[in-house]
């Protein structure tokens, strides 16, 4: 959010918060994307802010509520509050339990690997209607085809996001594989490692799709602790998520820190073709001083 927006965005969670006797003394920002997460303090809660009409807050609360039911590994809502979606100053507020981080917040994979396995169990178990990946896809493919939307884009660029996207979509399809309901993003960014276990956060992602999909997302040394996974679908996975990414990365309304530098790490992943890195390597492997 820009800043007068992001201001308004404090402002509203900070009310909220105060309107149902959580006491806030200081906002701690600690991040502001196209949504704005905070800390409210000495209340210690976690607030989530996005514009009302650019949200999808309700479906991410009732996705943790039905997980926290099933034990999943993932971030619970504020107790203190009624679960639900508040709404100021034409922001969508959600409350969350803030944990603290361990001092070594490093994962092992197979730690990584047992917490993703245990929240696939506890989706599967979810009665809740959900996108398709292929929704997301779609989303992704608007946005290349929309040269107003991606005006930075080059056309040979372009041309590699539109053939990449139809091209997996395609073998995925091809590959039959079984689906499921997913976390759809469950990168290192989206997993807590808190004094009460591993946690994921973000759920407004979830999807129906193989799990090779969300396994595209994580370190290639976690999927070596995933039982059973279709490597092939999985290369493909990773070629489709790269490819998303990257069209997400050059919206001009994006407002990812270094967002436009990884647009073009991304393609330029695709562009030297498979066997496709995840995306965490993604980054270290583009890497130069004149950055």
């Amino acid at each position: 959010m820009r800043l007068s927006e992001a201001r308004r965005a404090v402002a509203a969670a900070r009310l909220v918060a105060s309107a149902h006797d959580l006491w806030v003394d200081d906002v701690v920002v600690l991040r502001n994307s196209n949504k704005l997460t905070a800390r409210l303090l000495p209340c210690d809660v976690l607030a989530r802010v996005a514009p009302s009409a650019e949200q999808i807050a309700a479906f991410e609360v009732e996705l943790a509520q039905q997980l926290a039911d099933a034990q999943s590994p993932v971030a619970a809502l504020e107790s203190r509050v009624e679960p639900c979606v508040y709404e100021h100053d034409g922001f969508a507020v959600t409350l969350w339990t803030y944990y603290d981080s361990l001092s070594d917040p490093e994962v092992s994979p197979a730690d990584y690997a047992d917490a993703l396995g245990r929240l696939h169990a506890g989706m599967r178990m979810l009665k809740l209607a959900t996108p398709h990946f292929r929704d997301r896809v779609a989303e992704a493919e608007g946005l290349v085809a929309s040269r107003d939307r991606t005006p930075a884009l080059a056309d040979a660029d372009r041309e590699i996001l539109t053939n990449t996207l139809r091209s997996k979509v395609r073998a995925i399809a091809d590959r039959g594989a079984a689906e499921q309901v997913l976390h759809g993003e469950p990168h290192p960014g989206n997993l807590l490692n808190t004094k009460s276990g591993l946690r994921f956060i973000d759920l407004e992602t979830c999807c129906r799709g193989p799990v090779e999909f969300d396994l595209a997302h994580v370190p290639t040394n976690v999927v070596e602790y995933y039982a059973s996974v279709d490597h092939e679908l999985l290369s493909e996975c990773r070629g489709l998520v790269l490819a998303m990414v990257a069209a997400w990365r050059w919206d001009a309304g994006d407002q990812l820190p270094h967002g436009r530098r990884a647009a073009r790490d991304l393609v330029g992943a695709l562009r030297d073709g498979p066997p496709w890195p995840a995306l965490d390597e993604v980054g270290r492997r583009f890497e130069s001083p004149s950055r």
